[in-house]
């Protein structure tokens, strides 16, 4: 690798750009793009790096404006040699991954699409649904991003009907398992009735669904249900003709018309606006649809050849090897088809085809993806511009200078004063970002089982959000000092804030905006349950709206979500409450110990049922308080030891 430390741009260093070219070796490899500050624009490969390198400084007009704009803030390049263009494509796969580039083809992870994750880094694996791909261990599969979601629960509901599977997320009973179990549907993971071993045999059976293995499953079966006939094991036997028939109805309907329906292939297309670029990727295996993933790119980060190759190479990356079909055809030619085909015969163990197809039933096959990522991409753009609409015109109901990128909002529950809480909801770009949402629990002493006050409650909520910002603090520091002219300090800045009630509430968040100094620089805004009125600071009367504009459905749906989100809270810290207020009635069983056997038990239901000894093996706990926790939900038996025998006290 070659590093320089010269910050001139290269574009305006013609000498220094040509000894730089001629240091790049024509082999395969990775480069890098790096500008001024040493930050890695672009990462690329290439199986002659020397050729790849100089094509983005021969002609600018040959490259899309995106990567024109790049090469103008290019000011040193770095080269990896590899041994073989696959090593080359596997090596700039983990370094995007890595640097996350702002000028390569990344796809968004906007969670439309979700994936079936399957927990293998656990010794009873789970199978579930999920819009995030996290990437805490590398042991748990993912499968996706699936178009139909529909389809997707269709098919893991029969699959839990199909096999015996872990039902419940926390067993029923500790010391039994549940009617699942009894009927058949449950293997007994709570009891672990079933080895880890022979349950992931069953988890693999079902990973082959989600790999478009499902005919060599069948397979599998139909030879297991044989062997079992024959050994008179008809019970068996009869379970598994069931599995057989219930795989054969998954996607019985969706065949695919294509002369050779035994090869396995997948066809990828997409279609774009100036905006956003809707990928959808065929999984089809011996004539039948098994799988239709979807993606989301941005149209501008290169050509559709790029994004499809792009898509295909974070998508093989991810699958077993015997996920990848023998033939890949794809709507444009891909920049890199050669060295991609390699790397996955290279993964696959066998020759595989990339192809774009020009004639009969194989191009019908890809327009026909085409046309389904037409249809997803119309979805998008109206889901963008509803949300679009509805910032436009809650911008012009409230005056505002700009679209309200940022608004946060603000609920209050509580029963009565008890175990009052707070939530904070954020929408960006009208849509929900749940990374950004907090809870808090209300500090104030007055508020207290019995008596409530949502004002005071709202307010100390909203002087703890923005306490960093408090400028009166300033003030009081510096007096002479004139403040300086605001700017938002930070994109955690709300662009508006939406108090969830009427013009009390309201006015109770203006005093504390107005002692921090605030009030100028954060935009509120109140909306009254009944009526869906809308009230601002100041003002006697709500605005003139109605309920059906698309900015007012906005802070509805901001409204609704702060308020399920902080009545899930406090529920929640009720329930803990409840489970605390039965054991600090036993005498000596301090907040520490308490959290121990709520841990070790999880519920005080399973606690009442433990015996003493039981009890005695959660930590901390010794053999008296045990008996003390034991006597405690067993009075009737303490009761009795203590009782004297009338037969035994005659003398």
């Amino acid at each position: 690798m070659t590093t320089s430390s010269q910050p001139v741009l290269l574009v305006k260093d013609p000498d220094r750009l040509e000894t730089r070219l001629k240091e790049v070796p024509p082999e395969p490899g990775v480069y890098f793009m790096r500008d001024t500050t040493d930050q890695i624009l672009y990462i690329g490969k290439s199986k002659k790096l020397r050729s790849r390198v100089r094509s983005y400084f021969r002609d600018n007009h040959a490259l899309n404006p995106r990567i024109a704009l790049m090469v103008m803030q290019v000011a040193e390049i770095e080269f990896i040699v590899t041994d073989t263009e696959a090593e080359a494509l596997a090596l700039e796969a983990n370094l995007i991954k890595q640097h996350q580039p702002h000028f390569n083809v990344l796809l968004k992870d906007d969670k439309k699409y979700p994936y079936l994750c399957v927990t293998w880094s656990e010794e009873y694996p789970r199978i579930f649904i999920t819009r995030k791909r996290r990437v805490g261990n590398a042991k748990d599969r993912y499968y996706g991003p699936y178009v139909d979601v529909h389809t997707l629960r269709s098919t893991l509901h029969l699959v839990k009907r199909l096999f015996p599977l872990r039902q419940r997320l926390q067993p029923l009973f500790k010391d039994r398992p549940c009617l699942n179990y009894d009927i058949g549907r449950c293997p007994g993971v709570c009891q672990k009735l079933i080895t880890p071993e022979d349950y992931r045999k069953i988890i693999a059976k079902i990973a082959m669904i989600f790999q478009g293995r499902t005919q060599e499953l069948e397979e599998q079966l139909t030879k297991q249900m044989e062997k079992a006939a024959d050994e008179l094991n008809f019970e068996y036997a009869a379970r598994l003709r069931d599995q057989i028939r219930g795989l054969q109805s998954l996607g019985a309907e969706q065949k695919v018309a294509l002369p050779n329906d035994t090869v396995s292939r997948d066809a990828i297309a997409l279609m774009a606006d100036d905006q956003h670029a809707c990928i959808q990727l065929f999984q089809i295996r011996a004539g039948r649809l098994v799988g239709r993933l979807g993606f989301v790119a941005e149209a501008q980060s290169g050509t559709p050849g790029d994004i499809l190759q792009r898509v295909l190479e974070e998508h093989y990356s991810t699958v077993e090897s015997v996920e990848i079909p023998s033939e890949i055809h794809t709507q444009h030619e891909l920049p890199e088809g050669e060295m991609l085909a390699e790397f996955l015969s290279e993964r696959r163990g066998r020759k595989v085809n990339i192809l774009v197809p020009q004639r009969q039933s194989k191009a019908d096959l890809i327009e026909m993806v085409e046309r389904n990522a037409g249809y997803e991409l119309a979805r998008t753009q109206r889901f963008a511009d509803r949300n679009n609409q509805a910032m436009l015109d809650l911008a012009e109901i409230l005056d505002l200078p700009d679209l309200p990128h940022r608004i946060e909002g603000y609920d209050i529950s509580h029963i009565q004063g008890s175990d009052a809480v707070a939530s904070q909801v954020v929408f960006i770009d009208g849509l929900p970002a749940k990374q950004h949402y907090r809870h808090y629990k209300i500090k104030d002493a007055t508020v207290r089982s019995g008596h409530s006050d949502d004002f005071a409650s709202m307010a100390e909520v909203i002087r703890r959000r923005f306490r960093k910002y408090d400028k009166s603090q300033l003030a009081a520091k510096s007096p002479d000092v004139e403040a300086p002219v605001f700017r938002k300090p930070d994109k955690d800045f709300p662009d508006l804030v939406m108090i969830d009630g009427g013009k009390g509430q309201l006015s109770a968040v203006v005093a504390v905006l107005r002692d921090m100094n605030l009030l100028e620089e954060v935009k509120v805004v109140s909306l009254a349950k009944q009526r869906e009125e809308i009230f601002l600071p100041g003002e006697s009367l709500p605005l003139t709206t109605t309920a059906e504009q698309p900015g007012v459905q906005l802070l509805r749906r901001l409204r609704d979500e702060a308020h399920r989100f902080a009545v899930s809270f406090h529920r929640q810290q009720r329930s803990d409450r409840m489970k605390r207020s039965r054991l600090e009635e036993i005498p000596g069983l301090g907040h520490y110990r308490q959290k121990q056997l709520l841990a070790h038990f999880r519920s005080i239901d399973y606690l009442r049922e433990a015996s003493a000894k039981q009890i005695e093996e959660v930590p901390g706990i010794g053999a008296k308080m045990a008996q003390q926790i034991y006597d405690y939900f067993h009075p009737q038996f303490k009761d009795e030891d203590m009782a004297i025998d009338p037969s035994s006290a005659t003398e």
